[in-house]
C-alpha cells in the first residue's frame, strides 16, 4: 500500500519507517515564535537551561513581530525587547522585526520554507504553510523552548483525509467561498487531528494566495495539516525563493497513488456562491444572499487567510466597479499581510484607490484577529471580515463578525450592509 504526504513527511523527519498513529520524534527543520509568546519561549529556555545555553541551531530559528507591531504598550515594547537581545546573543539572524508582516506569509517570502519542512510555530494557524507542502504546525511555547535544545519535538501521525476539487468558479465567487462551504459542511470538529491532501485540477491550477486561503481554516475544522505539493508558478516561485531542493521534495515526497485515505470528498466549484460564516462560529455558514441587507459597521479585508495581493486585487476590482468610494457610514480598514505585498499595492495604484475611497490602508500585521489590535469594535457593532474566526468578543466584546470573501467584503462596504459582489460585478448569463 503507497503513503500519504504526510507520512513521507513523517519518515523523513524521523529518519525511520513510520506507521499511522505511532509517536515519533521529528527532526524540526525551523523554530519560530511571534511577538506574542516569544518572550515567554525565550525565558522558558533559559529558566530551563541557563542563561548560556545555546540554541541547536540559530539559523533554524525564527521570530517574527506581527500581532502587535509596532507595540502599542509598554508591555509589548519590553517582550519585543526580550527577543531582540536573545537573537543577538544567540546569533540568530531570522528576526522580522516591526517592519515586515505576518509571520507565515514572511518565512515564506523569505525564502524559508520547503515541501516537507517541519515547522513548529506559537500561532495557531502555523499550518497554512501546509499550501507549499509543508508539515508547519501550531504548538505551545514550552514545545517551542524545548525544541531549541536539540531540535526535535514529538508528534503522533495522523490520518490522512482527501479533497479533491474540480471546476471554475463563477464571476464573484473565489478560493475563499470554497473553503467557507467546507467549514460549514464537516464543522468545527469534522478534521480532528487529521492531515489533508486538497488536489484536483481547480487546485493544480490555483495561485499561491489561493492555496494558502484555501489552508488557512483547516485549525478552525481541528484538522492537524493541510497539505498541497507545489506546482507550476507556485513551484517556480517557490524555487526562486527557496532554491532547486523543492523540484526533488516534491517529487520524492508526493502521495503515492494507491495512497490510503480515512476519507475522501469532492467538490465542483462551477456552481458555488458567495458564502458567510455568520456569527458567532466559523461552521455557521449561510448563502450570502440569504443575510444580505444586514447593516455593517466596519469591514477589514487581510490577516494571515486573505491578506496577499491578489486579495486585495480581488476588493479593489469590486470598490472600482462600486464607484470607487465606501459608504461614508461604515469603517473599512484594509491591512496587507506583508510589506512586499503592501509596496506591490502601492505600486499597482491600488493604496491610493483605497485611500481616495475613505478606507484605512494600514501597516502589515495580523491586525484584526483580536481586540488588541487598533480597530476593535464597540459592543453592540457588526462586522464584515476576511478573518479565520469570529467567536464572539474576539474583536471587542458584545461584537459580532461575519467572515466572508475579499470581494464579499468589499462590497459590503460599498453598500454599508451585507451585498452579494455579484450585484456590483454582475452575473454571468
Amino acid at each position: 500500500m503507497g503513503k500519504t504526504c504526510i507520512v513521507k513527511i513523517m519518515e523523513r523527519a524521523a529518519g525511520l519507517p513510520v506507521r499511522v498513529g505511532e509517536r515519533v520524534w521529528c527532526r524540526v527543520d525551523l523554530a519560530s515564535a511571534r511577538d506574542f509568546g516569544g518572550a515567554n519561549c525565550v525565558l522558558q529556555f533559559e529558566k530551563e537551561m541557563g542563561k548560556e545555553a545555546k540554541v541547536w541551531n540559530p539559523d533554524k530559528v525564527a521570530y517574527t513581530f506581527d500581532l502587535q507591531a509596532p507595540a502599542h504598550s509598554e508591555k509589548v515594547a519590553n517582550n519585543q525587547k526580550i527577543i531582540r537581545e536573545f537573537a543577538k546573543r544567540q546569533g540568530i539572524r531570522h528576526l522580522f522585526d516591526v517592519n515586515h508582516g505576518v509571520g507565515q506569509h514572511v518565512m515564506l517570502e523569505a525564502g524559508l520554507i520547503k515541501p516537507g519542512d517541519v515547522v513548529l510555530g506559537t500561532d495557531s494557524h502555523m499550518n497554512l504553510l501546509g499550501g507549499v507542502g509543508a508539515f508547519a504546525t501550531g504548538v505551545g511555547n514550552s514545545d517551542v523552548a524545548a525544541s531549541y535544545i536539540n531540535g526535535t519535538a514529538w508528534f503522533r501521525v495522523p490520518e490522512t483525509m482527501k479533497i479533491e476539487v474540480t471546476g471554475s468558479f463563477p464571476r464573484g465567487v473565489c478560493m475563499r467561498d470554497l473553503l467557507t462551504r467546507i467549514v460549514g459542511d464537516l464543522g468545527a470538529n469534522g478534521m480532528d487531528y487529521l492531515a489533508v491532501e486538497f488536489t484536483g485540477e481547480t487546485i493544480d491550477n490555483a495561485t499561491l494566495a489561493e492555496r494558502i486561503t484555501l489552508c488557512s481554516m483547516v485549525t478552525e475544522m481541528s484538522g492537524k495539516v493541510p497539505l498541497i505539493m507545489p506546482s507550476g508558478e507556485v513551484l517556480d516561485w517557490l524555487v526562486e525563493r527557496a532554491g532547486q531542493e523543492v523540484v526533488e521534495r516534491v517529487k520524492t515526497l508526493s502521495a503515492d497513488p494507491d495512497a490510503a485515505y480515512c476519507r475522501a470528498l469532492r467538490y465542483d466549484v462551477s456552481a458555488l456562491e458567495p458564502l458567510a460564516s455568520c456569527p458567532d462560529a466559523p461552521d455557521n455558514v449561510k448563502p450570502v444572499r440569504e443575510v444580505a441587507g444586514v447593516h455593517i459597521d466596519q469591514v477589514h479585508i487581510g490577516s494571515c487567510s486573505n491578506g496577499r495581493y491578489e486579495d486585495m486585487k480581488a476588493a479593489y476590482d469590486v470598490l472600482m466597479a462600486g464607484g470607487g468610494a465606501v459608504d461614508p457610514g461604515t469603517r473599512v480598514i484594509i491591512t496587507p499581510s506583508t510589506t512586499e505585498v503592501q509596496l506591490e499595492c502601492i505600486k499597482n495604484g491600488l493604496a491610493a484607490a483605497f485611500l481616495e475611497a475613505g478606507i484605512v490602508f494600514t501597516n502589515p500585521t495580523c491586525a484584526l484577529c483580536t481586540a488588541e489590535h487598533y480597530g476593535a469594535m464597540p459592543s453592540g457593532d457588526v462586522g464584515i471580515a476576511t478573518n479565520n474566526r469570529n467567536f464572539i468578543g474576539k474583536v471587542g466584546k458584545g461584537s459580532h463578525t461575519y467572515l466572508t470573501s475579499p470581494m464579499t467584503a468589499m462590497a459590503s462596504a460599498v453598500r454599508g450592509r451585507i451585498t452579494d459582489p455579484r450585484d456590483i460585478l454582475g452575473r454571468e448569463e
